[in-house]
């Protein structure tokens, strides 16, 4: 009996690094905590972190949201959100390139349709968009999900042109 109870403390806490953390023989916790195998995002505890901690451990979330209104009146910030969606792509996620052409032809066909149909081609576009982003893994995209989000709402052809720079300048910069 001892020796049981000795395994059960070992194995009631999960491991820190690789898989484990799902319920296993010890019929146990470790599926309901952080740490091994589960939060692979890194979305608990580093959230919660006190002033200045916010941002450490998270893997997926990188830099701050995209703002349209200062993509809009400001190339620079669009030129350093493209390097920096980039190297986020070239970090994260493998054999993009073609799901970015794709994903760029649909985007200047949606700024090319007739204007009573552009906000609808791009909200379709938003949809494809996350499906990608899903089906392929690339996470490095979410941003991009987000500011369509922000342009199909505004319904502004400057967003919807800027928005396609922004999309062409990833293009390029990945190639």
């Amino acid at each position: 009996m001892p020796e049981e109870q000795q395994q059960r403390k070992e194995g009631a806490r999960p491991p820190r690094e690789g898989g484990g953390g799902g319920r296993g023989p010890q019929g146990g916790r470790g599926g309901d905590r952080p740490g091994g195998g589960g939060g692979e995002r890194g979305d608990r505890g580093e959230r919660r972190g006190g002033p200045g901690g916010g941002d450490r451990g998270r893997f997926f979330d990188g830099p701050p949201e995209i703002e349209l209104d200062k993509l809009i009146s400001d190339s620079l910030y669009l030129d350093n959100h493209a390097h920096a969606i980039v190297s986020r792509m070239r970090d994260m996620d493998s054999g993009t390139k073609t799901q970015l052409r794709r994903l760029y032809g649909a985007v200047r066909r949606a700024v090319r349709a007739p204007e009573s149909e552009r906000q609808h081609e791009f909200v379709m576009l938003r949809a494809r968009l996350a499906y990608t982003i899903a089906r392929h893994g690339l996470r490095s995209l979410d941003q991009l999900e987000k500011l369509l989000l922000q342009v199909t709402r505004k319904n502004d052809i400057r967003g919807y042109e800027r928005f396609k720079d922004l999309f062409e300048a990833i293009v390029a910069y990945n190639e």
